[in-house]
């Protein structure tokens, strides 16, 4: 399995960058992706997730400007970032593994994972004042 991401840059504040990680020998069929993002000296952050089926789970610091998507037949992930502040600059990775079931709310669902299974190179992201 090899993920391999695209459209990391330099953008100013208030911009907006578009990141890619395409997906190859990755036939799983009840996953989920992610986006993490790790700053220096700062601990790797999930960013956000989706399912198969398109459920979407963001962190606060970016819901509302941050959107994952994915491509099945194409076997790629996207997030699509707007608003951009200088808070966000950090190297942006894509994962990707199987849902696990996990009780919340007082039910067993199928969620995503906390630990994933493949990840990519990482893409970065400068976001300049």
């Amino acid at each position: 399995v090899q993920l391999v991401e695209s459209g990391g840059g330099s953008v100013q504040s208030g911009g907006s960058l578009r990141l890619s990680c395409a997906a190859s020998g990755y036939t799983a069929t009840n996953d989920c992706m992610a986006w993490f993002r790790q700053a220096p000296g700062k601990e790797r952050e999930e960013v956000a997730a989706i399912d198969r089926a398109g459920t979407r789970q963001y962190a606060d610091s970016v819901k509302g400007r941050f959107t994952i998507s994915r491509d099945n037949a194409k076997n790629t992930l996207y997030l699509q970032m707007n608003s951009l502040d200088s808070g966000d600059s950090a190297t942006y990775t894509c994962a990707a593994g199987e849902r696990e079931m996990r009780l919340q709310s007082g039910a067993w669902r199928m969620v995503c994972p906390r630990e994933y299974n493949y990840w990519g190179q990482g893409t970065q992201v400068t976001v300049s004042s």
